[in-house]
């Protein structure tokens, strides 16, 4: 069975579907795999470290496309991609399924199983395949990263014989997998850091980093099945506002991590939020490219409101993207072994598979995911 791995063609994608490391595993397990040629040049791998690790270099990417039994990339294709590849095969990517109509469209016609990377179920045995949180681990990392690089102040207390530097103040908004690495990440660096999140079941988790948990009482909360935080009444996002705004105001930096799965960001830092946040302080809005939880954010750039930089980057794993194609490739590679029949030599795409049932979006002509499926009605 064939591999396909084609180079990426966004812009500010630097990450790579597969790493030479994973391409070794997969050769072993009896797969043939072809890349295209300079595929992890912007990841640190080279074409001879593919061909090291049994790779085949392709340069003909229409041809690599139309080859491939599996296709795996981190991008979602082209509709005109999508006509190039292979009638039955494999893609798996992101796909963004609840948005991109026309796309899953496209792929059911072309009798595509597409395996969507953002419908991996958050439970204990899909762990390993879930890209969501590997990603969005290595997010909360790059976020404060940004923020410091920015800020014109420095995080640890110091204490010099000119004087004693208080710590900086963080203020992290949102605390899940993102949030709670941008804790960890700022507290190693010395800054005091503050969190808040609508679940108060995590409180003892960002405890547990050495952070303060902001109690706002929103009223009676909860979590979905997944663990995503369910979407806030207007009242409760008032009042979320108000108790978040005082926060804001005593805060040096400001990292926003709310997003609702497949719908647009909430808007959870307004204008005059930012207005009494003190001049030279960064917010960083982890969810620019979906709406942004911050106004004024703009995708792709920083924006200085009154002396506060907001900074928006759409894909912050990119960022690190060695250590993102690690992690991604490691999702890839324990997806395709956890359905690998090696004696028959077949991807076993069973759909009463409780990781399959939830990912897969299109087989055999149809959308065959319930959730997508309801959508649609």
């Amino acid at each position: 069975m064939l591999i396909a791995v084609p180079s990426e063609t966004h812009a500010n994608e630097k990450r790579v579907a597969l790493i030479p490391d994973s391409v070794k595993k997969l050769t072993k397990a009896g797969f043939d795999v072809h890349v295209q040629s300079g595929l992890g040049i912007r990841s640190g791998f080279t074409d001879e470290d593919y061909t090291a690790a049994n790779a085949s270099i392709s340069t003909d990417r229409t041809a690599l496309l139309g080859s491939g039994d599996i296709v795996l990339r981190v991008q979602k294709p082209t509709i005109e991609e999508v006509n190039q590849l292979k009638k039955g095969a494999i893609h798996v990517s992101y796909l963004d399924p609840y948005n991109e109509n026309t796309l899953v469209d496209a792929m059911a016609e072309r009798q595509i199983s597409a395996i969507s990377m953002e419908m991996i179920p958050r439970t204990t045995r899909a762990q390993k395949m879930d890209a969501l949180s590997s990603q969005a681990n290595l997010a909360g990392y790059v976020m404060v990263l940004l923020a410091v690089a920015k800020l014109d102040r420095i995080l640890p207390m110091m204490m010099t014989p000119a004087g004693t530097l208080s710590p900086a103040r963080v203020f992290v908004i949102g605390a899940g997998v993102a949030g709670l690495q941008a804790i960890a990440t700022a507290k190693r660096l010395g800054a005091r850091v503050e969190a808040f999140d609508t679940r108060p079941v995590v409180a003892e988790q960002v405890h547990s980093l050495g952070a303060k948990f902001v109690d706002i009482d929103l009223g009676e909360m909860s979590q979905t099945k997944d663990g995503y935080a369910v979407e806030l009444t207007p009242e409760q996002l008032e009042l979320q506002r108000l108790g978040m705004k005082d926060v804001i105001s005593q805060s040096d930096i400001v990292i926003t991590t709310a997003q609702l799965f497949g719908r647009p960001a909430p808007r959870i830092v307004t204008k005059d939020m930012v207005d009494v946040m003190q001049r030279g302080g960064v917010i960083v809005d982890m969810a620019v490219d979906s709406g942004g939880n911050v106004e004024g954010s703009v995708v792709d750039q920083t924006v200085d409101i009154n002396g506060v930089s907001i900074i928006g980057v759409s894909n912050l794993p990119s960022e690190v993207s060695k250590h993102a194609s690690q992690m991604y490739s490691a999702n890839l590679f324990n997806l395709v072994s956890e359905f690998w029949d090696s004696k028959a030599k077949v991807f076993n795409l069973n759909l009463e598979d409780d990781i399959l049932a939830g990912c897969v979006i299109t087989h055999d002509g149809a959308i065959v995911n319930q959730t997508i499926k309801d959508l649609r009605n």
